[in-house]
């Protein structure tokens, strides 16, 4: 039992320190980007945030289509919403953006409805030839 224990303690540990190296990654690209952090974005502010998407889905908002997709820095989670949008080509769970808007508060959660975005590449996204 215990040898079963130890497994599953190396492998909690391996997947937590992936984690770690990837907010603090995600963390560093943010800084030398010159964004504001997730977590030091004041409310009803304008700012320049980036990191990666996390999940992307379709949520209808009082019958209007609304694409929300949640943004992870390494210190913090934002959730963005497009209204009038079903999907937006590019705006994928993983993928690395760099959004500007105006952040509020809905039910205790942070949010940003339809910030301009751009997409980011990273070496190991572009095309080889």
């Amino acid at each position: 039992m215990s040898e079963v224990k130890g497994k599953f303690r190396r492998t909690l540990s391996r997947w937590a320190s992936s984690d770690h190296a990837e907010a603090v990654e995600l963390r560093s690209d943010t800084e030398r980007a010159g964004c504001c952090p997730v977590s030091e974005a004041a409310d009803r502010e304008f700012v320049e945030l980036q990191g990666s998407l996390r999940t992307v889905t379709l949520r209808p908002r009082g019958g209007v289509p609304a694409l929300e997709a949640e943004l992870y820095d390494g210190s913090g989670v934002i959730t963005l919403i497009w209204l009038g949008r079903r999907r937006i080509a590019g705006v994928e769970p993983g993928r690395r953006v760099r959004v500007r808007g105006r952040i509020g508060t809905q039910d205790k959660s942070r949010v940003m409805y339809n910030p301009r975005y751009e997409l980011r590449y990273e070496a190991r996204d572009t095309p080889s030839r």
